[in-house]
């Protein structure tokens, strides 16, 4: 019996082997270059660590030497008054925030300092702070014949390291020469100086103190750093450029010196030579591991890869079981492009055409039970108008014999008169309730839109009121007529607006009608609340007779469809704006009155 091997082990004991054979000879080679070259390497890595930060800390340096000079030709600039130039000089402190002070030291003259008091008193400290450690600590006096720029370590709290800068400064060629003396916050220094993890790199000033360093502490300390070869410090040497391996602290250290021009400093990056060598060593032991990890992330692809290579068929299977049981919703997912691929496609199409069939069978059986259903509605709108339309003949008589016998000026006849208008409106209501049914024709006459609209208003804003809905209008003047009927117009803004009420279920909110004459032959009417918004799906189908959102018995879905046949009558369209939780409008368009075809 042969014994049955899956293809996909197959394809991956093919990969593994191809995988393993070219890692290994990548790692054994990798290994012996590091071996051979791990100490140049190491050389190699300090000296550009060196370099580049000697680079940036110039740069830098320099950079508040100008900043300081800028702060001098403010304060000397006697074309600015004095109030000018305090407002300027809190300005160049918010634009160079690493400045704390700047001292201007004039021949025989107490100096005169500007400060930047906020950032003292955010670590407790004063301008006396300062002051006392600047007499403590006076400048040399040849700083001025140096031409040059003098830079020394002035850190008396850890919390805030801080650089003394130093040089000189004069308006034109003429002027004497001024000293400059500015206290500057270490951030961005000991940033650059700190930014390498694998190296301590550090500052140092010409008496070989540490100036700058990535840990605080130490630039606390102003000691000495040990151990410096004497080679650095050789007079007349402008860069060193060399690596050095020197004992440091008892540690045997490998480190790269290189001069920083602004200020005649030192900068230094150094690392212990086991640490240095270990270094590597993690590295060669890193690659160790990412070759294993390679070889298992392999394994795992090559066994994903050759599982979907068989998944389609399998898939494919199951999905035609699913078929046979009628379930036609069910599409298989393409994902290579070949034979497999062309069978998934074409089994898609067919499921897709058998659903369509089966979506079209349903459908119209849908439409034969509404047409039942709008049937049934039309007869029973026969019997309501005919129960409802007597009483309200013997309302509105009576309240016309009524009218007839009480004075025009008293509330008794301004209350009789709305009995009548609104008994009417209950006849035109009912009345188009039939004409939904029936698709009857209504006389169309020219209406003032904007009456309309304050009609609807007076009859709703009771109702609305009390469920605490403010209205707002917004009624463009000078409108044109539209063609309509004003009743049924009055029903659709009455519609919506209550609509509205009801959708923010008790909650306070507003209404707004507004109108507008949105072309030359178009008028516009919208009706926004604040309400909840609708869905996009509800928006799709608001418009559907019997289409409702509320509970069973609050509602019959007819009351929008009414108000689309209306404005379709009126040769009108009405559409809805909505976004869920930003509430909803309504917006109707209808054409003017001499654009209405006969």
């Amino acid at each position: 019996m042969r014994l049955f091997i899956p293809l996909r082990y197959k394809i991956l004991v093919l990969l593994l082997v191809g995988i393993t054979a070219v890692v290994s000879i990548i790692t054994f080679m990798m290994a012996n270059l590091f071996h051979a070259d791990k100490s140049t390497y190491i050389h190699d890595l300090i000296s550009v660590g060196a370099d580049q930060i000697a680079s940036e800390t110039d740069s830098l340096l320099a950079s508040y030497a100008e900043r300081i000079k800028l702060f001098a030709r403010v304060a000397y600039d006697e074309r600015i008054t004095k109030e000018e130039k305090t407002g300027m000089l809190m300005n160049l402190f918010t634009d160079f925030p690493e400045v704390v002070s700047v001292s201007f030291h004039e021949e025989d003259a107490v100096p005169t300092t500007v400060f930047d008091d906020q950032i003292l008193k955010s670590f407790g400290l004063s301008k006396e702070d300062l002051d006392d450690y600047r007499k403590d600590h006076p400048l040399p006096g040849n700083i001025l014949e140096t031409e040059g720029v003098f830079i020394r370590n002035s850190t008396f709290l850890a919390e805030m390291p801080l650089l003394t800068i130093a040089t000189g400064f004069s308006l034109t060629e003429d002027d004497k020469p001024i000293l400059l003396e500015a206290t500057v916050r270490m951030n961005r220094l000991t940033a650059i100086l700190g930014r390498s993890a694998m190296f301590e790199s550090f500052l140092l000033d010409q008496e070989g103190h540490l100036l700058a360093h990535g840990d605080l502490q130490k630039i606390s300390s102003h000691l000495p750093v040990e151990g410096i070869p004497e080679e650095v410090w050789r007079p007349g040497r402008s860069n060193i450029g060399q690596t050095f391996e020197y004992t440091s602290g008892g540690v045997d250290m490998i480190g790269w010196f290189t001069r920083v021009e602004t200020g005649n400093l030192i900068a230094g990056v150094q690392k212990p030579k086991a640490a240095a060598f270990l270094s590597a060593r993690d590295l060669f032991n890193k690659l160790l591991w990412v070759s294993l990890a390679l070889l298992l992330t392999t394994a795992v692809i090559a066994l994903i890869w050759s599982h979907r290579m068989i998944q389609p068929l399998e898939k494919l299977s199951r999905a035609a079981q699913e078929v046979g049981k009628g379930e036609f919703n069910i599409q298989v997912k393409t994902t290579s492009r070949d034979e497999i691929g062309n069978l998934s496609a074409s089994f898609n199409k067919m499921a897709f055409e058998l659903r369509d069939r089966e979506k079209a069978l349903q459908d119209a059986q849908a439409a034969l039970v509404q047409s039942e259903k709008m049937s049934a509605f039309g007869q029973l709108s026969a019997g309501i108008a005919h129960e409802v339309k007597n009483p309200l003949a013997g309302i509105l008589g009576y309240a016309q014999l009524s009218l007839k016998k009480v004075e025009k000026d008293t509330p008794v006849f301004s209350n009789l008169k709305t009995i009548e208008k609104e008994t009417k409106r209950c006849n035109s209501i009912i009345g188009n309730l039939m004409k939904f049914a029936r698709q009857e024709q209504t006389e169309f006459s020219p209406t003032q839109i904007n009456q309309v609209v304050e009609d609807a208003i007076g009859i709703v804003a009771h109702q609305l009121g009390v469920n605490q809905i403010r209205i707002e209008k917004d009624l463009a003047q000078g409108l044109p007529d539209v063609m309509g009927n004003a009743n049924q117009l009055q029903q659709v803004l009455m519609n919506i607006m209550i609509n509205a009420q009801q959708a923010m279920d008790g909650q306070p909110g507003s209404v707004q009608a507004a109108t507008s004459l949105s072309e030359e032959n178009t008028l516009e009417i919208r009706i926004s609340d604040t309400g909840p918004g609708l869905p996009a799906e509800i928006q799709e189908r608001i418009f559907e007779p019997f289409f409702t959102t509320k509970p069973a018995g609050k509602g019959t879905g007819l009351g929008l469809s009414v108000t689309y046949g209306i404005i379709k009558d009126h040769e009108g369209d009405i559409r809805v704006e909505s976004t869920p939780g930003e509430g909803a409008t309504f917006i109707i368009t209808l054409p003017v009155a001499d654009t209405v075809t006969s």
